[in-house]
């Protein structure tokens, strides 16, 4: 059996219904089990528990071969210190509990959601914790395998769907920075093909993928791309960064801030991927840009 834990999320849910289709038995683990059986109804077994609660994961994880780690944090990437949702408690404790957890539990494999950019000494507190948690399972003693996907986007997503949203209340669609960062969007179905194919193949085992999609583009062009698809014609606007930043850092006062500082130099920052161990090793066929969002947007 393999466990998804975060299996209602964005992610989560794309590899939930990849390991279905494969006729695999999924468990998903997530805060609320009845929230897991409305979405999958009989089709998964829920199983309740929060990777901020380590008490509650080994009796979650009993029975199972594989975990797969495909946990955010509510509104990701913008933090709520008061509720607890940030990248140190998630990412980095959350995913020490749920090693922990599992190691405890006999579980075989861990498949680890990282992202592109996670180092030890990256400039943005999100990479070092991600780059920490990766650490933490490889020093583990478990099989592991870790995916660093980059900009993932499809019909749920909460990224550039934000930006096509405000293409249907304004001529024009609002973008901090200059747009120019290169980018390599990757489809969510893919990510959901990889990961199952780092929980269940045996050449993934110890290996360390990172994912995009077949295509680099400007921000600038993926969001006029998608704009196109849709048939829609809008000018795209842009205000300097640090515009954004202080909208964030003021809105991040509020009970559950729509914007923060951070997460502007998260959407402002290049994400491109090295796939030449993933090509050498999964071999997967990732989907391109224009394809993806036809597949959905139309």
């Amino acid at each position: 059996m393999i466990l998804v834990s975060g299996g209602t999320g964005f992610v989560g849910s794309a590899v939930v219904r990849e390991l279905l289709r494969r006729g695999e038995r999924v468990a998903v683990l997530g805060r609320d089990d009845e929230k897991v059986r409305k979405k999958f109804g009989g089709d998964v077994e829920a199983r309740e528990g929060n990777v901020r609660e380590p008490q509650t994961l080994v009796a979650a994880m009993q029975g199972v071969d594989c975990v797969i780690n495909a946990v955010q944090f509510p509104n990701s990437p913008i933090e709520n210190r008061r509720k607890g949702w940030t990248f140190e408690e998630i990412d980095l404790k959350g995913t020490r509990n749920q090693v922990d957890a599992a190691k405890t539990a006999s579980v075989r494999r861990f498949v680890y959601v990282s992202g592109v950019g996670a180092d030890k000494d990256a400039e943005q507190h999100w990479f070092r914790y991600k780059w920490e948690a990766e650490s933490y399972l490889r020093g583990s003693g478990l099989e592991w395998v870790i995916v660093r996907p980059t900009w993932v986007y499809g019909p749920d997503d909460v990224s550039l769907n934000r930006f096509l949203g405000f293409a249907k209340m304004l001529p024009f669609v609002p973008m901090f920075g200059n747009g120019e960062q290169p980018m390599q969007p990757v489809f969510i179905d893919d990510v959901g093909r990889v990961l199952s194919d780092a929980a269940l193949k045996p050449q993934a085992a110890n290996q360390l993928f990172e994912l995009g999609g077949p295509d680099v583009l400007s921000m600038n062009e993926v969001v006029k791309t998608a704009l196109e698809v849709q048939g829609k014609k809008r000018g795209l606007l842009h205000q300097p960064a640090i515009v954004g930043k202080t909208i964030g850092r003021m809105a991040s006062i509020l009970p559950s801030p729509p914007l923060s500082a951070d997460a502007i130099d998260f959407i402002t920052e290049p994400a491109v991927a090295d796939t030449s161990t993933l090509e050498a090793v999964l071999a997967p066929r990732l989907t391109p840009f224009r394809e993806g969002l036809e597949s959905y947007l139309r």
